[in-house]
This record gives C-alpha cells, sequence and structure tokens, in this order.
C-alpha cells in the first residue's frame, strides 16, 4: 500500500505527476527527487514499483518477504539499506521491533515499512519543516531515517536499564528474589536485550561504511560525500548503544547466575534444617523403638522409675542435639 509519494524541489514539496515514471522523469529534470512510502506492499504492487524506479530484483525480494537483518547493499542504479526500529512497550515491558527498507537513487528514495514502531512519518514531517536539510536531497532522508532509529535505540536503552535496575533490586531484596517468577523474569528480560541486540549490532558496519573517512570518492555512491560528519554522528551513537546493550547483556547474565546462586544457598539451608529436624526425631525414635521391643530381659525394664527415666534422656538428648545444630547455624 502506498503511504504517501511526493516530488520535493529545493526542499519544498510539490503536487507531482500521478504517474511514478513522470514523477521520476520531472524530479531528474528539476534537480529534486521522488519520495515514495509503502506499508507492507503485496508482490504485485511492488512490481509496478520496482519496474518504474529499476530497483534491482534481489532487493525488492528482501523488501517483500522483510525479516531481514539490518545491512547496506550497492546495485548498480541503487543503494539499499535495511533498519530495524525498536518500540518499547511499557505496560508489558517488552521490546518488539519492525523493519525499515530504504531504497536510494539519484533523485528517488523509496522506503517500505513492515510491522510497527517505524519512524518514517515523523521523519517527513520533520523535514518537510525543514526545507534547508531536505533541500541536500535523498541522502537527507536517509540520514533523517538513520538519525531517528539510532536516536530511538538510545531512549529504548534506557528503558532497560531502569528495568535491569528493578530486576537487580528484587533479586538482592531482603528475601533473595524468593519469587517463582523472578528466574522467569530475567530470562523474560534476557529475550527482551537479545531482540534489541539483533536490530542494534549487525547495523553498526552499515554506518560505519557510510561515514567512510577515507579519500575523496571512496565513500559510498548515491550518498553525498559532505554528510559523512552526519553519518559519523549517527555511527557514534550507535557505538553507543551497541556498548550499552553488551553490558546489558552481560549483567542480565550476572543477575541470572546471583539469583540461582542464592537459590542454591537457599536450598541447602533448607536441606540442612531437615537433616537437623530428623536427626532430633530420629534420636527418641531409637530409644521408643528399643524399649516397644517385645523381650523379657531388659534393663530396667521393671524398674518403677524406668518411664520418666527415658522420658528425661529423650529429653536431654533433643536439648543437647538441639543447641548443638543451633551452634553450627543448621537451625
Amino acid at each position: 500500500m502506498i503511504v504517501d509519494c511526493a516530488v520535493y524541489r529545493d526542499g519544498r514539496r510539490t503536487d507531482g505527476p500521478k504517474d511514478l515514471s513522470d514523477a521520476l522523469a520531472e524530479a531528474r529534470t528539476s534537480g529534486g527527487f521522488v519520495w515514495l512510502g509503502l506499508h507492507e506492499p503485496s508482490e504485485s504492487e511492488f512490481e509496478h514499483v520496482s519496474r518504474e524506479f529499476g530497483l534491482h530484483p534481489l532487493a525488492v525480494e528482501d523488501a517483500l518477504h522483510a525479516h531481514q537483518r539490518p545491512k547496506l547493499e550497492v546495485y548498480d542504479d541503487s543503494l539499499f539499506l535495511v533498519f530495524k526500529p525498536v518500540v518499547y512497550e511499557p505496560e508489558s515491558d517488552a521490546v518488539s521491533s519492525g523493519e525499515v527498507m530504504v531504497f536510494l537513487g539519484d533523485a528517488f528514495v523509496v522506503t517500505v515499512r513492515h510491522g510497527e514502531g517505524s519512524p518514517l512519518t515523523a521523519v517527513r514531517r520533520r523535514l518537510e519543516d525543514e526545507p534547508e536539510l531536505l533541500a541536500k536531497g535523498p541522502t537527507a532522508v536517509l540520514y533523517a531515517i538513520a538519525d531517528a532509529t539510532v536516536d530511538h535505540y538510545l531512549e529504548v536503552s534506557t528503558e532497560l536499564v531502569t528495568d535491569l535496575e528493578e530486576l537487580e533490586a528484587e533479586v538482592f531484596s531482603p528475601d533473595g528474589g524468593g519469587s517463582r517468577n523472578t528466574a522467569s523474569r530475567i530470562y523474560t528480560f534476557k529475550r527482551q536485550v537479545l531482540e534489541f541486540r539483533r536490530a542494534t549490532g549487525p547495523l553498526a558496519p552499515p554506518m560505519t561504511r557510510l561515514a567512510d573517512t577515507g579519500a575523496p570518492g571512496s565513500g559510498v555512491p548515491f550518498v553525498d560525500e559532505r554528510a559523512r560528519p552526519f553519518f559519523r554522528d549517527v555511527s557514534d551513537h550507535l557505538t553507543r548503544v551497541n556498548e550499552s546493550v553488551e553490558a546489558l547483556d552481560r549483567l542480565v547474565s550476572d543477575v541470572l547466575s546471583a539469583h540461582l546462586a542464592q537459590m542454591s544457598v537457599r536450598q541447602n539451608d533448607d536441606m540442612r534444617k531437615i537433616s537437623a529436624w530428623a536427626a532430633m526425631a530420629a534420636v527418641p525414635t531409637m530409644i521408643a523403638g528399643i524399649y516397644g521391643m517385645n523381650f523379657d530381659h531388659m534393663p530396667e525394664l521393671h524398674w518403677v522409675w524406668s518411664y520418666p527415666a527415658v522420658i528425661g534422656v529423650m529429653a536431654v538428648l533433643e536439648v543437647l542435639l538441639y543447641r548443638l545444630f543451633k551452634r553450627r547455624g543448621w537451625l
């Protein structure tokens, strides 16, 4: 489905022709560019677009089927980039990702969105409010999409850090994170970090390539060399995000290990207490069992004070065992 299509000249939106080929021809003639936005297009819808803009069939296949890693591919007539915008849902503390594919040519930008969380609507509105930036051409659109995506990564990273601090407080609370759901919450959080990492990690090489600091002429085609410092800034922000994700992954693994260690220590304490009480119960059981046997010749069997004596011995032994186990920390 086509969400928006416009021709931009000198940073201003104009009412271009309805036909895509005419719009592209007008943009090339006037020194402007066409920006076409699509949302989960069907194969038949995208076939017309790819034919008019001369998009590479391999990139078209990736754009239609989605589920791609962030990447940058260079073809003869265009660039193809994949971004994975990430959305943080405060209600469920969950991270979900969508996909934005960008085709960049000499006088056109085609964006294909899959899923939710895309920054494209806000990006287009922001660029139309800044005509001096939009006048830079398709490179400005690519930079704005990359910048918006990575800036949102920073926001999601901050939210995940807050969630991790809450998990740490729960695990290291006085009850030692004894809730049955604690381990499940930690594992779920680790899955969220992994989902976030899949979006941010693979994007680093494309951003580094766009921010190439080599000799003039060694940059990526269809991207203005003067935009390198801007992409370098985006790359720096992405590096911060990836470092934060690495730290989150290590910390959540440490929290999970600490929780499991605490549970193990608690189980050992419980087993020692159970063993101590079982030992205390075994002594009177043994004595009562011996005297419960039907023998005629047993010590003190017919003695008047034999019963209270045996009860007294049991009580003394129980007190001694209790003090012994208490001193050793078993009770």
